[in-house]
């Protein structure tokens, strides 16, 4: 039915409903219809050229006394009321019928109106834009697709360059487009710059999975690609978790990480921009190389035992008064995911640093580590009265807490600043790398949320030097009360609002021992650097 037979039934059907006019006025899209409701009218309906399902929007402007608007249909039934006693500018939305009509009542005489449909769209045209694509590749492979042509070209090229898929944006940031082809289902990244399990999006009618973003051009990154997730029943915690079941390295990339992984479910793909940082110690060179011994300490304060690596610098010599004592959590990790032996040769050979003895100290397993470093008084009297003492009687070091650092990442970061507070008197430095300072006890108070950044404020400066680091994509997480970045933050607020000596860094990375195997190296030379 067009708008002309529309606006003629609706004059039929309402054609004596508003006294004092010899028909109803007709809405139209775009035209403005003004007037007054005299005394002895009250209320005037106005017929729309509406049709089944039209979306449509108006506004109504009222002067000189409250009016109710509603929508109507043909038999004068209320539909809907779009405004109650409204005066001024109001805007109203609806969904109308074949044959609706507005009735527009006055509460008293001499309220005048200006009532107009700005927008109208059936049924037919309530469709979603086109979608637009920030990658101008995607773009263009979308955009052949539409034509027929397929996607092979396009995977050509990726096959020649490799993912994720970088374009310029500006001189400080880069479109980086992660990319998977064929997924029946899903595709999900691990490790995503927005710190959650992201989900790639589907180019219709196409083999191209892809998820696009923004980001700094100093950003380094290690991520897996999760095709095909099932969809398992069970709790929203069960259902992300199965992610794991088929993360593995992105097929496309060409920088797996590491080199030693059992296979691609234990791979991680990794990418650094042009712009990401220099990790300069991280390979083997022909320079002295430090001498590693293990041996097994067993701690009758904490009732287990571990097996400690201890790094002696090339030439090293106990006497000397520049040499500096690392403790560093997470052995294992930082010897295998971050090769601390060799950063420390060169770093050592180049002159960057003074001789480095490290004390690489691992986590009997996964429940210990969460008990012991968060806030363990058991675990903080291990370090000072045994593991201490120990690394001194077999290297013959005096350590002076001034050159005594302990590091970590994660929770080995926020054990790092918590024991050093603790224990000034032993560990005079502090090297913490997206440190989980989010974190407090079941037993702390609400205005204590950032537990350690509360000890610093309610507490005695304490006599130590702190480098703290934090991914900028290591913002809150779901379910998470604060993030590490922002938490990293207060607590630098904090500590520079007590004047303790602080260096702080953040780089464009996430939650990733890719990054820390450079930020252990920035941190050492920030607290301990000869140039």
């Amino acid at each position: 039915m067009g708008i002309a037979v529309s606006i003629a039934v609706g004059l039929a059907v309402f054609g004596q409903a508003a006294a004092g006019d010899d028909a109803p006025r007709a809405l139209r899209p775009g035209t403005a219809v003004t007037g007054e409701i005299a005394a002895e009218e009250r209320a005037q309906l106005f017929p729309l050229a509406s049709r089944q399902g039209d979306f449509v929007q108006g506004v109504i402007d009222v002067k000189g006394g409250p009016v109710d608007l509603d929508v109507v249909d043909r038999a004068s039934r209320t539909l809907r009321r779009l405004a109650a006693k409204s005066a001024g500018r109001t805007t109203f939305l609806f969904i109308a019928g074949e044959g609706d009509a507005l009735r527009l009542t006055a509460s008293k005489e001499g309220a005048s109106y200006s009532l107009e449909i700005v927008k109208q769209f059936a049924v037919t045209e309530q469709a979603p834009p086109p979608p637009t694509y920030l990658s101008p590749a995607v773009a263009a492979a979308a955009a052949a697709a539409r034509d027929g042509k397929g996607t092979d070209a396009f995977w050509a090229r990726i096959a020649r360059d490799g993912t994720p898929l970088v374009e310029p944006s500006s001189d400080r940031m880069r479109i980086v487009t992660f990319l998977y082809r064929g997924a029946s289902r899903n595709v999900r990244i691990l490790g995503a710059p927005s710190a959650d399990h992201d989900p790639l999006e589907h180019v219709d009618g196409t083999d191209i999975w892809f998820k696009t973003y923004l980001l700094p051009a100093s950003t380094r990154l290690s991520y897996q690609i999760a095709p095909d997730i099932p969809e398992i029943p069970g709790t929203a915690r069960e259902r992300r978790v199965a992610i794991l079941a088929t993360a593995q390295a992105d097929p496309l990339n060409r920088f797996p990480w590491p080199a030693d992984a059992s296979d691609r479910f234990n791979l991680s793909s990794t990418f650094a921009l042009d712009g990401a940082p220099a990790q300069p110690f991280l390979a083997k060179r022909k320079v002295d190389k430090g001498k590693l011994v293990d041996f097994e300490i067993e701690s009758p304060r904490l009732g287990n035992t571990r097996t400690i690596t201890l790094y002696t610098p090339p030439h090293f010599s106990p006497a000397r008064k520049d040499n500096v004592l690392l403790f560093l959590f997470d052995g294992d990790a930082y010897q295998s995911k971050v090769p601390t032996p060799t950063i420390l040769d060169n770093m050592i050979a180049d002159g960057a640093i003074p001789p480095v003895v490290a004390v690489l100290i691992p986590n009997p397993d996964r429940e210990a580590r969460g008990r012991e470093l968060p806030d363990s008084a058991d675990f903080t009297a291990f370090l000072a009265d045994e593991l201490l003492p120990a690394v001194a009687a077999r290297t013959g070091l005096k350590p002076a807490p001034s050159r005594t650092i302990l590091a970590g990442s994660s929770f080995g970061g926020l054990a790092s600043v918590r024991i050093a507070l603790a224990r000034p008197d032993l560990f005079g430095n502090a090297l913490s790398m997206s440190g989980s300072f989010w974190w407090h006890p079941d037993s702390a108070p609400a205005e204590d949320g950032e537990y350690i950044a509360a000890l610093v404020a309610r507490n005695p400066k304490a006599g130590i030097r702190v480098f703290l680091s934090a991914g900028l994509f290591e913002v809150k997480g779901p379910g998470a009360d604060a993030g590490i970045l922002d938490s990293n933050r207060h607590l630098r607020d904090v500590l520079q609002a007590r004047d303790y000596e602080i260096h702080y860094r953040e780089y464009a990375a996430g939650h990733d021992y890719l990054v820390w195997r450079g930020i252990l190296s920035d941190g050492l030379i920030a607290l301990f650097g000869r140039r």
